[in-house]
């Protein structure tokens, strides 16, 4: 049988084949044309068009939708292989496809509009969308006005970066400091003496809770006095007490864990509660490497075993290691070139003009920004997985998403992970325990926050004027107010912005200022920190 050109060939053919099928044509010839016909039949059903279609689409970049042509060259083409011409035949046949199928494609009867579709920025779509490249033009325009300002201040005030601004002279006065930080691990040494003691039953359960008492106590009470009683620095002072406090929370957690371990072991000796309550994989003795490795390790809640992965990676070590340097410089450079200039040419915030407060606040609250996020991202991303990569320490969820929290709530529990998690361990569920109805299990959480950012503040600077411990307690109506608001208004969008403003804009910058010109009042001078 002959290749058909048309449909009408195609149909006369088909009659003369019904009609030579009684007259005792061979079979073959029957069933080749029967084949013929329901390939014809599901080709011009959907077989050319789910083709020809699928090449539009390629060609459109558009995957929706199928449209209606003439399907006359693919099926001749299908036809061809059908009734298996010679290889020479088939090899042109294929060759002038390509051709034909441009032409079908581009020709003006061809639908443009095949199905619904909504605009790429309209309600209905917008999230669906991927905004990368707007992500990217943002990215672009920062750096472009923050180059020209940069410019423009180093124009305008020139370079001033002190030379000791790393390292000076003064440093060498902080010794005590220095080996105030070098003892903190006595204390964790006396920890672990005590719960050895323990688990041999040498000493009581309350004699063991007194001791941890006193330990963690003088964990916090020595370096206190030590900066009290030595006119520092101020960065050394915050140093030495961000050290101290992370002592004061591994201990807290070293002890409640294993009193609890003990708890839950003796229960099941006792057959009052199951063996699984307790992990296979924990042992009931005390080690003094699970307590070293906890103490180094980025996190603040103990366990014996904690997930490893395999083996360091040292590129990712050293391009984390770089990025920290590069991120510290430009947190060094804002903070002596804006910061430093914007706090000295201000007044007391609650002293003096009210316009020329709020001036001085938003003024400062850029630059305040931008130190505070390149702290996020070189303590909580760069240096805790620098630290958990030697370590290969595998739980890496250092922080969450906290930059879309919908309330002030949800971004105290994602912004850091590692407080948020000894939080909830050690003071809100044992609350819980106790029959502390969760209003108040909430405020005695916020008041051990608010009690240690005090601290880390308070103490370097040597005065108690509790700014950051009302800004932290502070926290709890605004949780209050923006759960209020996300249930109210169904929006993520509220809750997110009074975050934004009231944290970010107002608070910060307004606790700097406050702790600056209370500082420099002190020291009777209004030379730099």
């Amino acid at each position: 049988m002959t290749v058909l050109d048309t449909p009408e060939n195609l149909t006369a053919s088909m009659e003369t084949t019904t009609s030579t099928a009684g007259d005792g044509v061979s079979d073959s010839s029957s069933d080749t044309d029967l084949s013929l016909r329901r390939r014809r039949s599901s080709t011009n059903s959907a077989g050319p068009v789910a083709e020809l279609s699928s090449k539009i689409d390629k060609l459109e970049s558009d995957v929706d939708g199928k449209m209606t042509m003439d399907p006359g060259p693919v099926a001749e083409s299908g036809t061809l292989k059908s009734n298996g011409k010679d290889s020479g035949q088939d090899k042109d046949k294929v060759e002038k496809r390509g051709a034909s199928d441009v032409k079908f494609t581009y020709r003006p009867s061809v639908p443009a509009h095949r199905v619904l579709r909504e605009s790429p920025l309209s309600s209905d779509n917008i999230f669906k969308q991927s905004h990368a490249g707007l992500f990217n033009l943002c990215v672009v325009v920062l750096v472009a006005v923050n180059s020209r300002l940069i410019i423009e201040n180093l124009m305008k005030y020139g370079w001033l970066i002190k030379t000791g601004f790393w390292f000076s002279s003064r440093s060498l006065r902080d010794w005590p400091l220095l080996m105030s930080c070098l003892t903190l691990p006595v204390f964790s040494l006396a920890a672990y003496l005590v719960e050895k003691l323990a688990y041999r039953k040498y000493i009581s359960e309350s004699i063991v809770v007194f001791f941890h008492v006193l330990i963690t106590s003088a964990a916090v009470i020595c370096p206190v006095s030590v900066i009290l009683s030595c006119e520092s620095a101020v960065l050394s002072g915050v140093t030495l007490m961000l050290f101290a406090c992370i002592e004061w929370l591994k201990l807290v957690s070293y002890a409640h864990t294993n009193h609890d371990m003990r708890a839950v072991a003796n229960s099941i000796d006792k057959g009052d509660a199951l063996s699984s309550t307790l992990s296979a994989d924990y042992c009931r003795d005390v080690s003094f490497k699970s307590l070293v490795y906890f103490m180094v390790a980025p996190t603040l809640c103990y366990q014996p075993i904690y997930p490893r992965t395999a083996c360091v990676r040292k590129g990712c070590v050293v391009r984390q290691f770089v990025k920290l340097i590069i991120f510290t410089g430009f947190m060094g450079f804002i903070i002596e070139q804006y910061i430093n200039p914007i706090v000295q040419n201000s007044q007391h915030p609650l002293k003096g003009d009210l316009l020329n407060a709020i001036e001085r606040v938003l003024k400062l609250s850029v630059p305040n920004l931008y130190v505070w996020l390149c702290m996020f991202y070189c303590f909580f991303h760069l240096w805790l997985n620098i630290l958990a990569e030697l370590l290969c320490f595998g739980d890496r969820e250092f922080y969450k998403d906290w930059w879309n929290a919908r309330t002030v709530d949800e971004y105290w529990r994602m912004w850091n992970m590692p407080v948020h998690k000894w939080m909830v361990r050690h003071v809100y569920f044992p609350c819980l325990r106790h029959n502390v109805p969760k209003g108040i299990a909430l405020i005695i959480a916020f008041f051990v926050s608010a009690v240690f950012h005090e601290l880390c503040i308070a103490v370097p600077c040597h005065m108690f004027k509790l700014w950051a411990f009302i800004g932290i307690m502070f926290q709890i109506p605004l949780v209050v107010i923006t759960s209020y608001l996300q249930d109210k208004l169904r929006s993520p969008m509220v809750g997110n912005m009074i975050f934004w403003i009231m944290f970010c804009i107002l608070g910060q910058p307004m606790c700097v200022l406050l702790y600056y010109h209370d500082l420099m009042n002190r020291k009777g001078s209004t030379e730099s920190i």
